[in-house]
């Protein structure tokens, strides 16, 4: 188990705040280099095409990717590119060895590389994603709610089941981690922390694992050539920050330019992907300690981490300026990218401002999820707002109006063992929200499985009860209708405003409900959803017209996406923003995009010539 971002239990009120070591390296500009074609075939030892096999190739650091896949016929041709030499390149393909080498330049490009077929099956279960192994255990927990529990409190920020966390352990060192984990906000119930340590052993046995896991594979689609649109796509990776970088959220820019909030350094940066060009700027931190404003006695801060005011989520206004959630140091930030300047703005009540959207009016909504409010600033007034959400019982409405009585005894008394060991009181934590096409406010609330409605005028709130567990980020399609990520459920939700109705879809990740969508984006020129694939490694389409799914692998192991955004050209734009970051492949996260190059079955039949 991993990292903790987010102050969600009582634990978060002693402000207990996870930090990893880490660099960021100073910014730098790509090289300009000649524009190529690369292409070329896959063969296996035998000189026979593989077919969807991924090939990345990556530039000199700083690091841009350019993945794609070979046809049935085992070629591949990337787009038009500008790396800059030499290349690193990678051939991969579920039930192949990697194939990696090094390659001087497009002039000396081999026409063809070779994978050699896997034939041990412990390398072949260790090339399967994270949720593959984490089904293993959520089949052995039998009581519904306890699976719920352990979904929703053991990935919420970093995959479970991935290499560094399927591991066979002593039970005691496994209870260990669990009451860590509990410190740092994971709570659990005292009954399933007894459970675990059995089961993750069971679970993660090699001897039982491997076998299982590779006969289940070849049931499922993990080793099938994926569908053609999947072929005809290309994914393109960037470095951005350093080792231990966390570029928590993103946001694409009107220019084109990409932004990222590097939280554990307390950064924003920005990408041009044109260019390859990368800035980056310091966020004041406003005379705060590391730790921000959660720093404490239960508070054991990295001292080679920058998080005095953690940078959370952002969001562009109409003008062009990038709001953004201060969630460590409780504030909000705007950015002016002209003047490049920052301006700092307190909140005046709550604690841990979280997710933000800006309205047409150019108020920053944004949910504050450790004291259960919504929080409304109107940078031309200067008016600010912070809106008390309805508790479901006395016991989460004390917690949440004590907060600042119990952020000032974290600063006086070590709370993290009793709290740990304790019986958890789920509060009901805001968590995603979303401006709807009339102007009204949504939220969730993740650990009471409600969303809410606030008026933006009367500031009225309304909480609806959900079907499923863990709503986490919601937005609106063009007709308004509400989709919602059921994290800890595996599904895909749509809410109708107007007739209070719910639909409810299981995502199609094999195992089915094995997946833990943490957000989606609705692409409102044609509705189509959007979803994190966050335990498989992939992003996930869903169009409602046709209730068409298609998933897309991606390159990168360990790919824990967050916030999900759209270019002008429709392209998806992600990053992988595991916690802890050293668990990511490579050990530097990425952003990266998606460019389906199809918009229908169809359009790509035509485009690929029925390869």
């Amino acid at each position: 188990m991993g990292g903790y971002r987010g102050p969600f239990c009582i634990t978060a009120a002693a402000g207990l705040v996870a930090l990893f070591a880490a660099s960021s390296p100073p910014a730098r500009a790509a090289v300009p280099v000649p524009e190529k074609v690369l292409s070329g075939r896959v063969v296996d030892e035998f000189g026979q095409p593989v077919a969807g096999a991924l090939l990345s190739i990556a530039s000199a650091p700083p690091v841009h990717r350019i993945s794609v896949w070979t046809d049935r016929s085992g070629h591949y041709a990337t787009p038009v590119i500008r790396l800059a030499p030499p290349y690193q390149v990678r051939v991969r393909r579920v039930g192949w060895r990697d194939t990696d080498q090094s390659v001087d330049g497009w002039w000396s490009w081999p026409a063809e590389l070779t994978l050699r077929t896997e034939t041990d099956p412990a390398a072949i279960a260790n090339l399967l994603p994270a949720n593959h192994w984490l089904a293993r255990v959520l089949a052995r927990l039998d009581v519904p709610a306890e699976r719920e529990e352990f979904t929703r409190q053991c990935t919420f920020c970093h995959q479970q089941g991935n290499r560094y966390t399927r591991l066979v352990r002593d039970e005691e060192e496994w209870r260990k981690i669990l009451l860590l984990m509990g410190r740092k906000g994971a709570m659990l119930s005292s009954g399933l922390r007894e459970k675990l340590p059995a089961i993750f052993n069971e679970a993660y046995a090699p001897e039982t694992a491997v076998p299982e896991l590779v006969a289940a594979m070849r049931k499922t689609d993990a080793g099938a050539v994926p569908p053609r649109e999947v072929l005809a796509s290309v994914v393109e990776e960037w470095d951005l920050g350093g080792f231990g970088s966390m570029q928590h959220d993103v946001m694409v820019h009107p220019d084109g330019s990409l932004y990222g909030v590097d939280m554990p350094f307390d950064r924003l940066h920005r990408l041009d992907p044109e260019t390859g060009a990368r800035q980056s700027w310091k966020i004041p931190d406003d005379g705060l300690p590391l730790g921000g404003v959660f720093a404490n006695k239960s508070t054991t801060p990295n001292p080679a981490s920058e998080e005095r005011v953690g940078p959370h989520s952002l969001q562009h206004d109409a003008e062009g300026n990038i709001w953004i959630t201060l969630a460590v140091g409780n504030r909000l930030a705007k950015f002016d990218p002209v003047a490049q300047s920052f301006e700092i703005v307190r909140l005046e009540a709550g604690f841990y401002p979280h997710t933000l959207r800006v309205d047409p009016r150019g108020r920053v909504w944004y949910t504050i999820s450790a004291s259960n409010h919504v929080g409304m600033y109107d940078p031309a007034t200067g008016r600010h707002e912070e809106i008390r959400l309805p508790h479901r019982t006395w016991q989460q409405a004390m917690i949440s109006t004590s907060m600042p009585f119990l952020m000032w005894l974290g600063r006086h008394v070590d709370l993290r063992g009793p709290v740990a060991e304790g019986e958890p009181v789920n509060v009901p934590t805001p968590y995603g929200i979303d401006v709807a096409p009339d102007g009204s406010v949504w939220f969730s609330q993740l650990n009471e499985h409600r969303i809410g409605r606030v008026d933006p005028e009367t500031l009225a709130v309304e909480v609806i009860d959900t079907p499923f567990p863990g709503p986490r980020r919601l937005r609106f399609d063009s007709q308004g209708r509400l989709w919602i990520p059921s994290f800890s459920a595996s599904k895909l939700a749509r809410f109708d405003p107007e007739t209070r109705e719910f639909e409810e879809w299981l995502l199609p990740t094999e195992p089915r409900g094995s997946e833990t969508p943490y957000a989606l984006h609705v692409d409102r020129r044609s509705d189509t959803v959007w979803i994190c694939g966050t335990a498989s490694d992939s992003m996930i389409r869903f169009e409602p017209a046709s209730e068409r799914w298609t998933r897309y692998p991606l390159p990168t192991r360990v790919t824990f996406t967050r916030e999900v955004d759209f270019d002008a050209e429709g392209r998806i734009w992600t990053s992988n923003s595991n916690s802890p970051a050293w668990q990511i492949e490579g050990g530097v996260p990425r952003v990266l995009r998606l460019d389906p190059r199809a918009e229908s079955g169809a359009t790509l039949a035509e485009t690929a010539g029925g390869s």
